[in-house]
């Protein structure tokens, strides 16, 4: 067993390897994720809907270089896992965790909340939970938008998880899928089922935070979402009937929808 590290020392050793996703999609919005270096030379692990729905992305370091994101390797939407094509092969990648981390176990959170790059927290693997039909690890990290797809190291400076969502309304709580999801992608494929513009870099200075929701369903939700708009965009004049659960409530609205109603 590795002798454990202090925050300061597990902070520098992660640092050359942790980035910061500055992503724009086609609407125009831009906002940060996280990622961090692992599996092979010129890869990137982060949260699937950080770049889900992304036309444009480039890739910050601490030391302040700027690379280029080529494109998605691989995906698995089911855990909330992407590998991204970086334009950089001279950066040392992450230790990965061969083990699942007990209960109780110290752990660390090192992302972009809301905009604030590279931050580290720390805080407990709370509990091991199954959420959304899935092993996810329950950490008390302060995590906030920005944080997804960032590293969850335990103390000996290894990544056990990646950081995909927070519970609004809550102190503390917050999820990360474990590593050992990342077996499911192929990090070695060169065909890229995603592709991004590589010479024209986000601008920085208007991004604020990720697209994190407070829901177990983050990925799903999003695309529900965009399923939603485009159903109601194909029935602008005509009478639907929407039913809307909250909490255990269902409430139901007949409307003629609007032509300016989605945008």
């Amino acid at each position: 067993m590795a002798d454990s590290l202090k925050p300061e020392e597990i902070y520098q050793k992660l640092l050359p390897s942790v980035i910061t996703l500055q992503v724009e999609n086609a609407q125009g919005e831009k906002f940060v994720g996280s990622g961090f270096l692992a599996l092979e030379e010129g890869v990137a692990v982060t949260a699937w809907h950080v770049i889900s729905d992304a036309t444009r992305v480039s890739v910050k370091f601490a030391d302040d270089r700027t690379v280029a994101a080529c494109g998605v390797i691989d995906k698995d939407e089911k855990h909330d896992l992407a590998l991204i094509r970086l334009a950089a092969t001279d950066r040392p990648q992450v230790q990965i965790c061969a083990s699942n981390p007990p209960v109780g176990a110290r752990a660390y959170a090192i992302g972009t909340p809301k905009g604030f790059e590279f931050s580290i927290t720390d805080g407990l693997i709370s509990q091991i939970q199954q959420v959304d039909g899935f092993t996810q690890y329950q950490v008390s990290c302060p995590i906030s938008g920005g944080n997804s797809g960032g590293p969850v190291v335990n103390e000996h400076g290894e990544v056990v998880g990646v950081t995909c969502w927070t519970k609004k309304d809550a102190q503390s709580l917050s999820f990360a899928t474990p590593v050992s999801f990342l077996a499911c992608l192929n990090p070695k494929q060169t065909q890229l089922c995603m592709q991004w513009p590589t010479n024209t870099p986000v601008a920085a200075a208007t991004l604020r935070a990720d697209k994190e929701t407070g829901s177990p369903t983050r990925a799903r939700s999003l695309d529900s979402v965009r399923e939603l708009k485009g159903l109601l965009k194909k029935s602008v004049g005509h009478e639907v009937t929407v039913v809307v659960i909250d909490h255990g409530q269902e409430r139901r609205f007949t409307i003629v929808v609007p032509d300016d109603l989605v945008k």
